[in-house]
């Protein structure tokens, strides 16, 4: 990515939770590869298509009991001061007549990934953009379902939902802070509407910017991978979060909450691979999640992380 970046030439990254298999193509090596993507407009997909009428999708998420234990794990490291924050996720096993690619080509989102018949991602999140010397990012923090009454209104003003926000902001100025100077945070909580085939979903995000030093774009990988994995599916403080996260969840998390963009010569843009539908040896999985406070209830994560599993289609 940094000589790439250096000569200006274009490329495709795919990079896991775990760094552990990241895959850097160039436009036209990806479509060959079967990977197709559209992220901001940026893509190599034809253009997409209307859903069918009626689809099947059914979901069956894990008992309580199972979610239970993992919170419980979570809620123990929280009191002990070991996280203050931290994103606990599970795979649900989904049923649908869609294949992997009609959920590309239906989908509606800012970034859409299909990485050949091993995933397809939706995401709603921007990681980073760096863009004419700035570095800016995004963090995705809170959800309410927006058929509630005054449903904005309730989410920002939801004291778990603020601090879980607050904290995130934090931790991403500060990881915007290691490769970049003059980090100020331009938005704090602004209110975006997410439509999907359940229900229209409330979330709120930040925009926290910062100006790159020197020739940064031959540095380009380098800056990414230092703020790696991503803040707002991992937690605070970052590194001990990510061990209770191996000990709480029952498998890793391979691609999914790792992170995928584009970088087409002179700017990068990038999301979080969040609402992703991967396939299994034993069918079709959703993986979702949401952050655990100190002051969250059981239930209502248990929830949020059934909520998130949708596509953005209506």
């Amino acid at each position: 990515m940094d000589e790439m970046g250096g000569r200006g030439e274009p490329f495709l990254f795919v990079i896991d939770f775990d760094m552990a298999g990241p895959v850097v193509l160039a436009p036209g090596e990806a479509a060959r590869r079967g990977i197709l993507y559209d992220f901001n407009g940026k893509t190599n997909a034809p253009k997409g298509t209307p859903p069918p009428a009626g689809f099947t999708f059914r979901k069956s998420p894990v008992d309580f009991g199972t979610y239970k234990e993992a919170f419980d794990i979570v809620r123990e490291e929280l009191t002990r001061g070991n996280t203050y924050l931290l994103n606990l996720c599970f795979p649900t096993t989904i049923e649908t007549d869609l294949t992997l690619g009609q959920i590309f080509a239906f989908s509606r989102a800012k970034y859409r990934l299909l990485f050949g018949d091993l995933f397809v991602c939706f995401s709603p999140e921007i990681f980073v953009t760096i863009d004419a010397g700035f570095i800016s990012s995004y963090p995705m923090k809170g959800t309410i379902d927006a058929g509630i009454p005054e449903a904005a209104s309730v989410l920002l003003a939801d004291p778990k939902e603020t601090a879980e926000h607050t904290t995130i902001v934090d931790l991403l100025r500060n990881d915007l802070g290691m490769v970049a100077g003059d980090v100020r945070v331009e938005e704090f909580r602004y209110v975006e509407r997410l439509a999907t085939n359940d229900r229209p979903l409330l979330q709120t995000s930040s925009r926290i910017t910062g100006r790159l030093p020197g020739e940064y774009r031959g540095r380009i990988g380098s800056i990414l991978f230092s703020m790696l994995p991503a803040g707002s599916v991992t937690g605070a403080p970052k590194k001990k979060t990510v061990e209770i996260i191996r000990r709480a969840e029952h498998s890793p998390r391979g691609y999914f909450t790792g992170v995928a963009g584009f970088f087409d010569g002179e700017r990068l843009d990038s999301c979080v691979l969040i609402r992703f539908i991967e396939k299994t040896g034993t069918g079709l999985v959703y993986r979702s999640g949401g952050g655990i406070t100190v002051g969250s209830s059981a239930e209502d994560e248990y929830h949020e992380m059934i909520d998130k599993v949708y596509v953005p289609v209506v």
